[in-house]
């Protein structure tokens, strides 16, 4: 992939030149800063991605290796495996699913494009950087002829209103706007649906350890 765009910074209205491309290994220390910026201390620094992980994404599926520049500098990243989806069991890991970031699992023959990991650097996301970078995946989906994106969201406002919703009422007051939810909000200005909250998803005392299972149909599949 190679596409060229413009972005506009929501305060001064200026255009910025952007690109959405397939990620390389020469891109690699760039990434982790990326995932430094965006994932400080104390969110352990073992979680970032490393040099072994992104090799893998390269090598595996290049097609869904993405990273967006701003006037030649990388600023974010989208990264996604094929795996053979049964829409009637849905629970997972996310550890499981994407082989803890290695995508080792990666399935050419799969029915579905996973969502691994979507990164910003905070200083550029004004710009709606991770929207532009859904679509592109999105595009991928369509080439490749695939019936879906799926990935699992992190619910983070869910550990206020636990006592009172259960994971499935959260995301219904989310979906209704009563509830604002920084990340369900976002994958739904980015055209996913829900399709259910999976318990023990990941390590996330925020969700409550749920992962909201969001999806985007292929409209051509």
């Amino acid at each position: 992939m190679y596409k060229e765009f413009y972005v506009f910074d929501k305060q001064n209205k200026k255009p910025k030149k952007a690109l959405i491309r397939n990620y390389t290994i020469n891109d690699f220390p760039a990434l982790i800063q990326v995932q430094k910026e965006a994932f400080p201390p104390p969110f352990p620094s073992d979680l970032w991605w490393n040099e072994d992980q992104l090799n893998n994404h390269v090598k595996q599926f290049s097609d869904g290796a993405l990273c967006i520049e701003i006037d030649g500098q990388i600023v974010g990243s989208m990264t996604g495996l094929m795996v053979e989806f049964d829409m009637h069991h849905l629970e997972h890991t996310w550890e499981e699913i994407t082989d803890n970031g290695y995508i080792r699992n990666h399935n050419p023959n799969g029915n579905t494009l996973y969502v691994v990991d979507i990164c910003i650097s905070p200083r550029f996301r004004s710009l709606g950087l991770g929207k532009h970078l859904m679509q592109s995946m999105y595009e991928v989906v369509v080439h490749l002829r695939l019936e879906r994106l799926l990935g699992g969201g992190r619910m983070p406002n869910y550990h206020k209103y636990v006592n009172s919703l259960n994971a499935s009422q959260y995301v219904e007051e989310v979906v209704a706007g009563n509830i604002y939810d920084q990340v369900i909000t976002f994958l739904l200005k980015c055209g996913r649906t829900p399709v259910a909250p999976v318990p023990n998803y990941l390590e996330d005392e925020e969700s409550c350890h749920y992962g909201l299972l969001m999806e985007w149909k292929n409209p051509f599949s």
